[in-house]
């Protein structure tokens, strides 16, 4: 199979099994249904990986050329960041919400906390334009994009066009990210028959079937709704979630369920990224869920955990971590490349 060529297959039917050969570009996990993402109207290739990948390390896409897309989404954290509990731009200025992780995004149907990004060859768009990020008019992004002698040759190379557009330039990254696949976390050896968990791990397990896995739907970890956690909403932010993009009172506090793949290295967490560790996201759900009329059903009855269930329950979320995805060189920044040239 030549490598430009997208290896991708579909079977008709959900939880299909596919078998990848080393040069696979894309492949659909063992026991996976087909994703949402249309690779149609962008058909994997090195040379588009390739571009993408310059581009989400490049901090060409800022106003003052001193943020990247890794700035806020690095590899080693699942690509969400850990030192700081909401996204920074330039000139130091501080975002809203936790920058979320990317990881399986050819599943999702909707990107951002409140979904307020349809599809993913939008959302690179998104942050670009975004003035507490990186504060850039997608028309100077492209400019200066066209005025690279490198960029017009990645671009042609990508795509038969030497001129860098909008489009392009969101599919370019969006054909990186597609590659982002974890699945091949302990639990994964585990569902595949090739590994066993621990005593702990497996009560573990069994205490997120009863408890978490109507919202974080196995193998995802997300069922990718919009649900209402019972978080208190943080005055100095007044985020409103969902309802800010719908302006509907039901969707107050509103906010998209992420997985839970990775989750030990993907700090803080939640929207707000409020708790730094994974014993203070067990406490919030035993203790400390706060009524309201737009909670989640699936929250309106107490968790009860014993404090040595508690630690058998994050045992288990701890064989959710893919180091193979985490460290995979095919998602480092390409050092070798000179930038803005």
């Amino acid at each position: 199979m030549k490598k430009k060529v997208l290896a991708f297959l579909i079977i008709g039917f959900a939880f299909a099994a596919f078998v990848a050969d080393k040069d696979a570009l894309f492949v659909v996990p063992q026991n996976w249904t087909a994703p949402s993402y249309d690779f149609k109207n962008n058909a994997l290739t090195i040379d588009k990986i390739e571009l993408g990948r310059r581009l989400f390390y490049d901090p060409i896409l800022s106003r003052d050329n001193t943020i990247s897309c890794n700035s806020c989404h690095s590899q080693y954290t699942a690509f969400a960041h850990v030192d700081h509990a909401l996204s920074h731009g330039i000139d130091a200025r501080i975002g809203k919400r936790n920058s979320p992780t990317l990881m399986n995004l050819a599943w999702q149907k909707s990107f951002m906390w409140d979904g307020s990004v349809p599809e993913l060859d939008a959302q690179p768009t998104a942050p670009i334009s975004n003035p507490d990020e990186m504060d850039e008019k997608i028309e100077n992004v492209v400019a200066k994009l066209n005025d690279s002698k490198m960029y017009r040759a990645l671009f042609y190379n990508a795509y038969k066009d030497s001129v860098a557009s909008k489009k392009l330039l969101s599919k370019a990254l969006s054909a990186f990210m597609l590659t982002f696949v974890s699945a091949n976390a302990k639990y994964d050896s585990v569902m595949r028959g090739e590994a066993a968990f621990t005593a702990q791990e497996n009560k573990g397990y069994e205490l997120f079937q009863k408890n978490c896995s109507s919202c974080h739907t196995e193998p995802l970890f997300t069922n990718s709704e919009f649900k209402n956690n019972g978080l208190p909403m943080d005055t100095s932010l007044n985020d409103v979630g969902r309802m800010k993009l719908t302006k509907k009172e039901e969707d107050k506090m509103m906010f998209k369920v992420p997985s839970l793949r990775n989750i030990e290295f993907s700090y803080p967490y939640m929207h707000d990224g409020r708790f730094k560790k994974l014993s203070d996201v067990v406490k919030h759900y035993t203790s400390g869920i706060e009524k309201s009329r737009t909670l989640s059903k699936e929250l309106e009855n107490k968790i009860v955990l014993s404090s040595n269930e508690k630690v058998d329950l994050i045992s288990f979320l701890l064989t959710l971590t893919d180091r193979s995805f985490l460290f995979n060189p095919k998602f480092n920044d390409p050092k070798n490349i000179v930038y803005n040239k």
